[in-house]
């Protein structure tokens, strides 16, 4: 099997290294604890060169806080129905448990498996103007809408804590016919207004596929994938 990570962004400033921690396993519970600095859609994208599929595990919570034991800054996901029932968004205080990820090539959270969930304190109403930071939509909505690339250094700048913003891992099968070829990166889009004057596309988004092939994906397919007749 073939493997290529590549990340959006470097770990941030005192990110937990799950990966030293030679007693903690993916078996084991964390309990963790802090403040929500952005919540967005989890979702994972499968390519097989000009084929393109989507999966829906739920919603990635960005927290400041303490995990393990250990402050930081780090990445949740929880499920649509614990979504549903607190309705998290941007300065909300919570705590829950958890497990490390098993395979972060098919996960962009560092926490999932998420149970006890609490919300402690409720933070203040967001702004509604660009980037969005309220209470996202539904995943049936962010599927009815449809996303369109976004620039890496756009999101990392701007958009990392906009409900409509999403970081996918990206699972790309090189060849059908050998299936266990594959390679991984992460991949980021948009799901907001058309009109978000934030917004820049970047480059075109290039898929490998077999005997050294590539197919470049064009502006025509966000377009398709975009089509809202009231934006």
């Amino acid at each position: 099997m073939e493997v290529y990570i590549k990340r959006p962004l470097p770990p941030e400033a005192g990110f937990p290294d799950f990966t030293s921690q030679d007693k903690l396993t993916t078996k084991d519970e964390i309990a963790w604890s802090g403040a929500v600095t952005a919540i967005q859609p989890r979702i994972r994208l499968t390519r097989s060169f000009d084929e393109r599929s989507h999966t829906y595990p739920g919603y990635l919570v960005r927290i400041e806080g303490t995990v393990g034991g250990v402050t930081a800054e780090f990445r949740v996901g929880i499920g649509s129905g614990a979504h549903a029932k607190h309705q998290l968004r941007i300065g909300d205080h919570v705590e829950g448990l958890g497990h490390r990820v098993a395979d972060s090539r098919l996960e962009i959270a560092d926490i999932y498996k998420v149970s006890k969930l609490k919300l402690i304190q409720r933070g203040e109403e967001q702004e509604t103007t660009a980037p969005w930071r309220g209470v996202p939509p539904p995943l049936p909505v962010y599927r009815e809408r449809g996303h369109r690339r976004l620039s890496i250094t756009t999101y990392a700048s701007q958009c990392n804590s906009c409900i409509w913003g999403c970081a996918m891992t990206v699972e790309m099968i090189v060849d059908q016919w050998n299936p266990d070829r594959r390679r991984y990166r992460t991949e980021t889009f948009c799901y907001g207004p058309l009109s978000c004057f934030r917004y820049k596309a970047g480059p075109t988004r290039k898929v490998p596929g077999r005997h050294g092939m590539t197919h470049e994906e064009q502006d025509w397919v966000d377009k398709d994938a975009t089509t809202r007749p009231d934006e």
